[in-house]
């Protein structure tokens, strides 16, 4: 583990932009950023206009190491180049923006009101490519959609069982189960959560970090053990589908934690505009995700 990087996401001030949508997300990110799907034919094209996004974003003035402590790439970014190097490499020999990267493969089908992730067959390949390539850590996602206790238990099972793979690979991870903000019990599911995330640090290795990525919850300072709990290196927010205003609002209302954005961040960028515009509405969304990570 680099020491500079587990200092940097320890205790440095900033978030973490997460800038790894999927194949599945990629065609709505895209047309968000405005880029229809008439403008690229077939996946391979999809890909280079995304990785033209994200380099964009990236090489921007305005996304910067002194706001921006981390960045979740998706593992074709990993493997593209940004100005001739490894993305992963420049982001933090360039930025010092430490990498991480989103391993996860997708959901299952919804049951027990849950979707635990889908198998990752090829798992232990992708983490020892990743550390090749100086990724610090990993994130991985699953959906709560109701505060059912036999699905959220078997949730945070998988979340962990995965999480001590990849740990003992080499890499911090992010474990995420995400609890959907249109939840109508979504109150209920957080304690749920809240209480089998405490149990399984329990079993957790005293000397390997492990971090969370959470939904903002209904009550502010809901994940405050969390937060406190000597075992774990970060918690940080997913905007959830929550617009930035509101995302920016509800993390500045639970301190320790810090934002871990994709939507809320790129709000507002397109293709269209010009680099003068782009950056600065960049660093407009950059500065008050940073203000509300460290409110």
């Amino acid at each position: 583990m680099n020491r500079e990087q587990y200092q940097k996401i320890r205790e440095g001030d900033g978030f973490i932009a997460a800038l790894d949508q999927s194949g599945g997300s990629t065609p709505k990110a895209l047309k968000a950023y405005g880029v229809g799907e008439d403008e690229w034919s077939g996946e391979d094209e999809m890909f280079d206009r995304v990785h033209r996004m994200r380099t964009r974003i990236i090489t921007s003035p305005s996304f910067d190491g002194e706001r921006i402590v981390g960045a979740i790439l998706f593992e074709n970014t990993m493997d593209r180049d940004i100005e001739g190097r490894g993305s992963a490499d420049y982001l933090w020999n360039e930025k010092r923006v430490v990498p991480f990267l989103k391993v996860d493969k997708g959901l299952a089908q919804e049951q027990d009101g849950v979707q635990v992730m889908k198998p990752m067959p090829n798992l232990d390949r992708l983490l020892e490519r990743a550390k090749q390539k100086n990724v610090f850590g990993t994130k991985m996602r699953s959906v709560i959609k109701r505060a059912n206790e036999k699905g959220v238990k078997a949730i945070v099972e998988q979340q962990f069982e995965v999480g001590r793979q990849i740990a003992a690979a080499g890499l911090v991870p992010i474990l995420e189960p995400e609890i959907d903000i249109h939840a109508p019990d979504k109150a209920e599911a957080e304690r749920m959560l809240r209480d089998a995330l405490l149990e399984g640090l329990e079993s957790w290795p005293d000397d390997q970090p492990v971090m969370f990525k959470l939904t903002l919850p209904e009550e502010d300072g809901f994940y405050q053990s969390l937060v406190d709990h000597p075992k774990v290196l970060k918690v940080v927010a997913l905007s959830g589908g929550y617009s930035r205003d509101e995302a920016n609002d509800r993390l500045s209302r639970n301190p320790g934690i810090i934002a871990s954005f994709s939507r809320a961040l790129s709000e507002g960028l397109t293709a269209q505009q010009s680099d003068a515009e782009f950056d600065a509405m960049l660093d407009e969304s950059v500065g008050s995700i940073y203000q509300a990570s460290v409110a």
